[in-house]
């Protein structure tokens, strides 16, 4: 993003600041994000998408709009596309499984509701690094 001899200084999802000379930022929300590189010179500034893979700890889908399904955030068809995702119940069965372009888990398995519980997922990129946890469905 920043190259040359140029003096930068950063800022994340404000293009106007505050800036930082560090390129290095800590607790970020996982999803997308502007990062905005200016030249201390003033010089311009320059701007980049990216991405900060996260795993929801629940979701509740009561049909309320909010948090109704479960899905791998900072995901969509231009990050971290062609991701998979499986879900399992506490005894190792799949239950549903999706990619990027997918809305994620409703909570159904052969439209029948999955009782609030704990549910583990695999999410495997591409280059088959593997991201393994759990959430909780809450009714």
């Amino acid at each position: 993003m920043a190259s040359g001899s140029g003096v930068y200084e950063y800022s994340i999802d404000q293009e106007l600041g505050p800036f930082q000379e560090s390129n290095i930022f800590e607790n970020i929300l996982p999803g997308f994000h502007t990062v905005y590189v200016r030249d201390k010179n003033g010089c311009g500034v320059e701007e980049e998408m990216i991405s900060i893979l996260g795993f929801p700890r629940y979701f509740t889908p009561n049909e309320d709009g909010i948090h109704d399904t479960w899905q791998v955030l900072g995901v969509n068809s231009e990050f971290n596309k062609n991701i998979t995702i499986k879900i399992f119940n506490r005894f190792g069965k799949i239950l549903a499984q999706f990619n990027s372009t997918s809305f994620g888990w409703d909570g159904t398995y052969n439209g029948e509701k999955s009782p609030s519980s704990d549910y583990w997922f695999i999410a495997t990129l591409p280059d088959g690094k593997e991201y393994r946890g759990h959430f909780t469905l809450k009714r």
